[in-house]
């Protein structure tokens, strides 16, 4: 029974450290640490040998030569050597560790930890003699091959160095051998730690136990004897801290609740909206519902549990507690986090005194029930885990750790029978309704199961079922509440519904299209935190260790290997998350550059796009080239993908390429800028931006084209406002044969020059264009500062002339246009509804054919008249 309650009052005892560790955002920092610590000792086996300097290899090279490069190679050889020596020392220690604590779970994970950090000792071995090996093989590929039997000899300086060469490089490979061997043998002790935990763990299931050797006489004795030494040793130390640590105590126990205080009014006041109930709501939405539920159970717990380590490690800091009682009092506080913990869950889903809040749709005095039915099986599985550590503490007999644990596994099964016979539900005539079918069945099911269990001896067993019935399942619940917000967060407007979402659209005017994405992001957020929050304490829960944690943020930290290629998740995240900021930092760069420097000095619109495209396609390089170093990649891998690149481009990237190079050259040359009317072709437009691969152009219409850039510089284009706006319009009009020419040139020049858009220098002109075959055409040619009113000065000179030619009996001709009609051909003419036409010629043609297939009738012979 020992291993169960140790194991079970470990594994709360790290749901409570945990808790307190991640509320002061300090977990990452104490991982890491641990981490660090647990390779320290594997690294410092090695002594450091560089102060001592290796005397030269005089028979490999000459003096002159090998001077400079023997001191070196010596030392990482005997660096290396030592440090191996070292390392399979230390493995031995830890075989001999291993045997001793197979009965050890939380031992054997320590263990496991020193074994994974000797192992990327190991590594770290192999990898520091890459450089040398490669400059072995190098000089030895330059020194050739041996001259062959019959050839002359080599030079002797050339055959002592290829000697010391292969020499050194049997060396290494011996090294890396013993390296090699001793990491198979690491591995082969971590799989053997992983088989021993995991009979450990099926071992204590499986245990069972005669009750008939535990209820004996002896039993009271034994727990009359446990109460007065646990009576005496609390009634000792309280005696201890009165007389000695008196103050100490008061300071302790001040700062405690101070903390307390700060965490209740500090946290009601920022997060009263998240975890109180309007009651002045009569039906709040099933957001709402989830989201204050969620909360309300999530921060008032991370504050218990806040506020109960923060008191030990006050007393622990101010040196009042022993170390009994310091397992005593941690043990405690875990009866109280569990059962506030299960409170907290059942209220905030059941809300008793708030029916409009509940997110089971229950009857008032069933919620109440409930509340407490569950709160007290969880105050059983508390007392159960804090009597463990009771038995541990003062070594007790195992008959009465026994007793005590078959007492709370029989107590946890009576209470979830009656949590699934109680009716919560009323039917539409008021009587009460039980759970529905499968629920109800699977409460008496594992009630039935633990209290079953336990009888026929195998309490460990019904002891596990009891601890994961509630703690396990309270955390699940509690996670699939946050689960359920989160998607309803995540639903089109939901988020724009929340106080927070109403918070940002009032102070930052945000639009519903905003909020929405807001909402996914919150998503994804509030799914990672459930994760990172529950996730580990559902495995302690379930016989893993904190350690089994370090080593896997540690091999996400170092990475893995697949095949040749190293895999680091917490790189990639690394690199990600710095191409992200260097992403949004250069945005926020390129608007206060365009907006506040550039927007001040009035810099021409164009320059401005041309400055801020420049400096965002060189920030997001930047940033990538960053990111890509962060995530662990090394950059001489590219070229690779350069290689292939350059051949696409050979092939079917000399477009994309042609167009970059292209946007790059209008940047440059700006022969058009943002801004300007150019005309491409059959495109006439505004330009709206300049990109390195296309333009984009707003036509009148207010359509957008993109447009490739080569086009606009393998083609011709043209551009109203290059230098300037100033340009020229022509407004054509014709007037009849016979009119007064003169008369009519004056008209328009006047019209023409009483117009405010026209300059008058250069000044307007009138030309006599052409005699056409029904009219005379005049041309009336303007110039205006302003080339985009265009339009509006050609019409307000159309109306005027319109105006000027009806007062003077000016005719504008129309074009002479003779129609000539063709008699038909026939008479005939076809009817106005073809189909009935066609019909009838059809029926006419089949009539026809019909009678020419009938035989014709015989003609009688005519007899003489009798008459």
């Amino acid at each position: 029974m020992k291993p169960l309650n140790r194991h079970a009052s470990l594994a709360l005892r790290h749901i409570f450290v945990m808790l307190f560790l991640l509320v002061l955002a300090g977990g990452g920092v104490s991982v890491v640490a641990h981490a660090q610590e647990t390779a320290a000792p594997a690294e410092s086996t090695a002594p450091a040998t560089e102060a001592q300097p290796a005397a030269p290899d005089q028979s490999a090279e000459p003096p002159a030569q090998a001077a400079p490069k023997a001191a070196p190679v010596a030392s990482v050889m005997t660096e290396q050597r030592e440090k191996i020596e070292g390392l399979t020392k230390q493995v031995d220690d830890i075989s001999k560790k291993v045997d001793q604590a197979s009965k050890d779970d939380a031992g054997l994970v320590a263990l496991r930890g020193q074994l994974e950090a000797v192992d990327k000792s190991l590594l770290d071995s192999g990898i520091a003699f890459r450089p040398r090996l490669a400059e072995i093989n190098s000089r030895v590929t330059q020194l050739g091959n041996p001259p062959a039997d019959g050839q002359p000899p080599e030079p002797e300086m050339v055959a002592n160095e290829r000697h010391a060469l292969n020499t050194e490089k049997a060396e290494i490979n011996v090294l890396l051998g013993k390296a090699e061997d001793l990491s198979v043998r690491v591995n082969g002790m971590v799989n053997k730690i992983t088989v021993l935990r995991r009979s450990l763990f099926t071992n204590m299931l499986t245990k069972r136990y005669e009750l008939a050797n535990a209820f004996t006489g002896e039993v009271g004795h034994a727990v009359n004897y446990e109460i007065s030494r646990l009576y005496n040793s609390v009634s000792s130390w309280l005696r201890f801290v009165v007389q000695f640590k008196f103050r100490a105590v008061l300071a302790a126990t001040f700062f405690a609740l101070l903390v307390a205080a700060v965490m209740q009014f500090g946290g009601r006041r920022i997060f009263g909206r998240l975890i109180n109930r309007d009651p002045s709501l009569e039906d709040p939405s099933y957001l709402s519902r989830l989201s204050v539920a969620f909360w309300s159970t999530l921060l008032p717990t991370l504050a218990m549990g806040v506020l109960l380590s923060g008191t030990v490690t006050l007393y622990t800091y101010f040196n009042v507690l022993r170390g009994d009682i310091g397992v005593l009092l941690s043990g405690f506080f875990t009866v109280l986090f569990v059962s506030f913990f299960v409170n907290c869950l059942s209220r905030a889903v059941l809300s008793p005194d708030m029916p409009n809040w509940r997110l089971i749709s229950i009857e008032s005095r069933a919620a109440q029930l409930l509340v407490w039915l569950m709160t007290l099986t969880a105050f059983v599985v508390g007392l159960d885990a804090f009597m463990g550590v009771v038995s541990d503490t003062l070594s007790s007999p195992l008959s009465v750790t026994i007793v005590k644990s078959l007492v709370a596994a029989l107590l946890v099964g009576v209470l979830l029978v009656l949590i699934g016979s109680v009716k919560p539900f009323v039917d539409e005539k008021g009587t009460p309704r039980p759970w529905p079918t499968t629920l109800r069945y699977l409460l008496y099911l594992i009630g039935l199961v633990t209290i079953v269990s336990a009888l026929l001896g195998y309490v460990s067993f019904a002891q596990f079922v009891s601890q994961q019935i509630v703690i396990t399942g309270a955390l699940l619940a509690t996670a699939y509440i946050g689960f359920l917000a989160a998607s309803a967060i995540s639903d089109e407007g939901a988020f724009a519904d929340t106080s927070v979402g109403r918070w940002l659209k009032t102070k930052h005017n945000l639009e519903d299209t905003t909020l929405d994405q807001l909402g996914l992001v919150s998503n994804v957020l509030i799914h990672i935190l459930i994760v990172i929050v529950f996730l580990p304490f559902i495995l302690f829960q379930w016989g893993f260790q904190p350690g089994d944690l370090l080593v896997w943020l540690n091999k996400l930290a170092t990475g893995f290997k697949i095949g040749a290629f190293s895999f680091s998740p917490l790189a990639i995240v690394t690199g990600v998350v710095v191409f992200v900021l260097g992403y949004f930092i250069t945005r926020w760069f390129q608007g206060w550059l365009d907006g506040s420097v550039m927007a001040r000095g009035k810099v021409d619109a164009g320059v401005r796009n041309s400055i801020r495209t420049v400096i965002g396609y060189a920030g997001i390089a930047l940033a990538g080239l960053i990111g890509i170093s962060s995530a662990g990649i090394d950059l001489s891998n590219l070229a690779l993908v350069a290689g292939g690149l350059s051949l696409g481009i050979g092939f079917g990237l000399q477009n994309v390429v042609s167009n970059f190079v292209s946007g790059l050259i209008l940047l440059a040359e700006r022969p058009f800028k943002a801004g300007d009317w150019i005309v491409a072709g059959q495109v006439s437009g505004t330009v709206k931006k300049i990109s390195v691969r296309a333009t984009e152009i707003e036509t009148f219409q207010r359509q957008t084209v993109i447009l490739p850039n080569s086009e606009l510089i393998n083609g011709a284009v043209g551009n109203w406002t290059h230098r300037n706006k100033l340009g020229r319009v022509e407004i054509p009009v014709g007037v009849a044969h016979g009119s007064d020419v003169k008369r009519v040139h004056e008209i328009l020049l006047d019209i023409a020059r009483s117009h405010h858009m026209v300059l008058k220098n250069p000044e307007p002109f009138v030309l006599f264009a052409a005699f056409g075959e029904s009219a005379l055409n005049f041309e009336v040619r303007v110039f205006l500062a302003d080339i985009g009113n265009g339009s509006i000065v050609q019409n307000d000179i159309r109306f005027a002339i319109v105006e000027a030619f009806d007062k003077e009996n000016i005719e504008i001709p129309a074009p002479r246009r003779d129609i000539v009609v063709k008699a038909p051909s026939s008479p005939k003419t076809w009817s106005i509804d073809d189909e009935k036409a066609e019909a009838e010629y059809f029926e006419l043609l089949s009539a026809r054919a019909r009678a020419a297939q009938q035989p014709a009738p015989r003609r009688r012979s005519k007899k003489p008249d009798p008459a």
